[in-house]
C-alpha cells in the first residue's frame, strides 16, 4: 500500500488515503466508527466532502439505520430474494456466491459521498455506513477515502469536537 502524506494545510484542501476493513462474514455491518477512526484528518475540515470507494466488486457501501441491527439482517434478507444463488449464471468460476455479490454490488454502489461539517461527518440522526458484504468468505476489504473542503482556523475554530459525526437534528 502506498504511504499516505499527512501533513494539512489551512485553506482549501484535498487529503486523501487507502485504508483496509476489517474482514466481515457476509451480511451487512455498520462500520462508520472504524472507517472514522482510520481518517483523523476529517477534524481538520470546517467544511468539505468526505468521499468512500470501496476497490472490490462484490461488495458494497451504503448509508442507512446505524442503531437497529434486525434493519440490516431484514436488508440482507431482500437481497437474496431479489438475488438468489443457484440461477443459471454464466459466470461461475469463482463459487455460487460471486456472480449474485456482483450483481448486489451493482444494486447498492461501490461509493458514498457525505458531506463534512466542522470537523464531522454529517450524518442524520439514525444514518450510519455500512460494508455490505456480499461473499461467504471475503479477506478485508480495501476502500480510498478523498476529503476536500475547507480547512478550519484554528485561530478562530479550535479543534475540540465531542464525536467525529455532526447530526442533522436539532
Amino acid at each position: 500500500m502506498a504511504s499516505t502524506k499527512r501533513k494539512i494545510q489551512i485553506g482549501s484542501a484535498w487529503f486523501q488515503t487507502k485504508i483496509k476493513l476489517r474482514p466481515q462474514h457476509r451480511g451487512i455491518h455498520h462500520v462508520t466508527e472504524e472507517i472514522v477512526g482510520k481518517i483523523p484528518e476529517l477534524c481538520e475540515f470546517s467544511v468539505g466532502l468526505c468521499h468512500i470507494q470501496i476497490l472490490h466488486t462484490s461488495a458494497s457501501l451504503a448509508l442507512n439505520e446505524n442503531c437497529d441491527p434486525d434493519v440490516r439482517d431484514d436488508v440482507e434478507m431482500m437481497l437474496n430474494k431479489i438475488v438468489p444463488e443457484g440461477l443459471a449464471y454464466r459466470h461461475s468460476q469463482e463459487g455460487p456466491d460471486d456472480m449474485p455479490a456482483h450483481v448486489k454490488a451493482c444494486f447498492l454502489g461501490s461509493s458514498l459521498s457525505i458531506p463534512i461539517t466542522d470537523g464531522k461527518l454529517t450524518l442524520g440522526k439514525w444514518q450510519g455506513i455500512w460494508l455490505c458484504e456480499h461473499r461467504n468468505n471475503a479477506g478485508r476489504r480495501k476502500a480510498v477515502i478523498t476529503l476536500t473542503g475547507c480547512l478550519r482556523d484554528p485561530a478562530s475554530s479550535p479543534l475540540t469536537p465531542v464525536s467525529p459525526f455532526a447530526s442533522t437534528s436539532s
